[in-house]
């Protein structure tokens, strides 16, 4: 069958690697935020990289397995366990019917992933699964998990055996680099509404994440970036990690659930190599913004597709 969920914490949400090609007719992409985590968590059970998982915030999870199956944890150390023994994440693990499996709150970090062998048996909305709760589509009925959902396998017959001794070390944002993260970025594309002032307290200050920021925007507190005259603009479109600007001059990133158009002036865009970092920010950690050339954001996803890749070449037959 598959599990039965206990408890949720803050927020779970199903997610996978986003819907995309929907935003010109205003629906937001969505997607797991942290893609990293995603893609290997895929890959240590045998599922396609764009599978489906769980996305759990801050911890507080737990669900009882229905049947047997193999999964995998990755992102943040939230501390996973299976019928009160500590288990090791970014590993393939066999899970017998009956078992339960509970975290505690993160230690570091914000969000973790539990994928499944085979995915979750859901109803495919706009080419993905990823629930959006503003619009009320995709996931489990289109809203966050919670106590006593079902959630039923593709696959109630787990391969442990195809991904035996599948287990890699995590590339992931430390207490160190998360206490206070650097977040490359390039300038654009509306950093002429800024003065020289307020590019450089961008580019030298420490933000905050603040306590309201959720998976549509990562909101921060500290020193007011100066325009030259508003930060109003006509609305154009809104990429992943776009850093806008409002009229507080509080930096705001926009993550998987943000909006598909912004009427803010975008002061530069957060590189989607550090976006996993991004996901892993929670409030009170510490941030500051980097810029870097468009030729170097290229060599950094260059070596961070290689990096993925080369996870799953060690397992292609």
């Amino acid at each position: 069958m598959g599990i039965r969920i206990k408890s949720v914490g803050p927020s779970c949400t199903i997610q996978d690697a986003g819907r995309l090609g929907y935003m010109d007719f205003g629906f937001p992409v969505s997607g797991c935020m942290d893609a990293d985590s995603h893609y290997i968590a895929n890959v240590l059970v045998g599922n396609d990289p764009k599978d489906a998982v769980i996305e759990i915030t801050l911890g507080g999870f737990s669900c009882d397995f229905t049947s047997k199956a193999v999964v995998a944890l990755t992102g943040c150390d939230a501390q996973f366990e299976i019928d009160g023994v500590r288990v090791p994440m970014y590993t393939a693990i066999y899970v017998d019917k009956g078992a339960h499996l509970r975290c505690g709150y993160a230690k570091t970090g914000c969000r973790a992933y539990l994928a499944v062998q085979s995915g979750f048996y859901l109803k495919n909305v706009m080419g993905s699964v990823s629930t959006n709760v503003k619009c009320k589509i995709g996931g489990y009925l289109g809203r966050a998990l919670m106590k006593e959902d079902l959630l039923f396998f593709n696959s109630t017959e787990p391969n442990i055996k195809r991904v035996n001794n599948r287990s890699v070390k995590p590339r992931v944002p430390n207490s160190e680099h998360l206490s206070e993260a650097v977040l490359r970025v390039i300038l654009g594309p509306q950093d002429d509404y800024f003065t020289e002032k307020g590019i450089n307290t961008f580019l030298s200050a420490t933000y905050t994440v603040a306590n309201d920021s959720d998976r549509m925007g990562i909101k921060t507190t500290g020193e007011s970036v100066e325009s030259k005259a508003g930060v109003d603009i006509i609305s154009d479109g809104m990429p992943l990690g776009g850093v806008q600007i409002p009229a507080s001059g509080m930096p705001i990133i926009m993550a998987a659930d943000r909006q598909t158009t912004g009427g803010y002036a975008k002061i530069a865009t957060v590189i989607s190599s550090d976006m996993p970092v991004v996901a892993q920010l929670r409030p009170g950690n510490a941030i500051k913004f980097e810029k870097v050339s468009v030729s170097e954001a290229v060599k950094i996803y260059k070596d961070r597709k290689k990096y993925l890749e080369n996870i799953s070449k060690l397992w292609k037959r």
